[in-house]
């Protein structure tokens, strides 16, 4: 089990698109706002569900760390 004490849900990422578009344009004025407050809400809820990760240090430090055959 999880250790944080979430609720865990089985969804494509279409559908959470679309669920997080549907509600973003029932709270904006325009289209433009929508889609911006959609691509808001989908990065926080990934950031969210996913593993802390230190995307420059891991990928410079894999880079870096090249073993050579010769």
């Amino acid at each position: 089990m999880n250790s944080r004490s979430a609720k865990r849900i089985d969804t494509t990422l279409g559908e959470l698109i679309a669920a997080a578009s549907e509600v973003a344009f029932e709270y904006s004025d325009n289209e433009r706002e929508a889609y911006g407050l959609a691509r808001l809400a989908l990065i926080e809820m990934l950031k969210k569900a996913s593993h802390p990760f230190d995307v420059e240090g891991d990928i410079f430090n894999a880079v870096t760390r090249k073993t050579y055959l010769h």
